[in-house]
């Protein structure tokens, strides 16, 4: 009997050990639990916050400007080397402000005018005007990718024969990009002109706005003077 008992007690003593050792595991891992759960919080509390949006819009403009020229010389070869003309960038900079602004690539009653109208401020201009315009939506959360939004614009432009065509028309040789922000879409536009060898130094009068199809047609002398602002291709994406 003694040793039965001494059995017993041995087999309890196991199993109330084994008791311990189970309660020690579930204890460990409900820690190891909780410490993950508030790593987790912690990686959500110290994550990056996105850039503020508007913030970028310089470097958005300066990164289509590169990505629409290497596109460019790959599409036509011959084409001229686009200056960035700080005057055309201000252009864009308001005609993509108001495109924020209204929600609307249009203005006034003709959209395809809304750049020629803003140049018509530059008494001394004579020669085309193309513009590209486009816009992509964005999330506060998200922010934006700079290098990806770019390549969006671009390559959207790239697929619309009216856009390439603006885009590597060889006579250009001045351009502007302008990108805009409300709250949840960015707005770029991208001016091209070139005077076609046009004098500064012409009167020009008060000549009209003339809009034609593309630039291939406003390089031909269709009447005179020479047209001024002519558009080159629509300026809807």
């Amino acid at each position: 009997m003694a040793s039965g008992s001494a059995k017993w007690e041995q087999r309890a003593s196991q199993s109330s050990c084994g008791d311990v050792v189970s309660q020690k595991h579930i204890v460990r891992a409900a820690f190891l639990a909780l410490f993950a759960l508030a790593l987790s919080g912690c990686a959500e509390l110290f994550a990056p916050t996105p850039a503020d949006p508007a913030a970028q819009m310089p470097l958005l403009e300066k990164r289509i400007v590169a990505l629409v020229a290497e596109r460019r010389a790959k599409t036509e070869p011959k084409a001229r080397i686009m200056l960035v003309d700080t005057e055309l960038t201000a252009i864009a900079r308001k005609r993509s402000a108001e495109m924020a602004r209204t929600g609307s690539f249009t203005s006034g009653d003709d959209p395809h005018v809304s750049a020629t109208m803003l140049m018509n401020d530059d008494a001394k201009f004579q020669g085309l005007v193309g513009e590209n315009v486009a816009a992509q939506r964005f999330t506060a959360k998200d922010g934006i990718d700079v290098e990806i939004f770019a390549k969006r614009f671009v390559d959207g432009w790239t697929a619309s024969k009216p856009h390439l065509e603006n885009l590597s028309f060889p006579d250009y040789d001045r351009t502007g990009v302008g990108a805009s922000i409300n709250a949840d879409t960015v707005y770029v536009a991208q001016i091209f002109t070139t005077d076609l060898g046009s004098s500064d130094k012409a009167d020009p009068g008060t000549p009209a706005v003339e809009t034609i199809p593309s630039a291939k047609d406003g390089k031909a002398p269709i009447k005179p003077p020479a047209l001024r602002g002519a558009i080159g291709g629509p300026s809807s994406p």
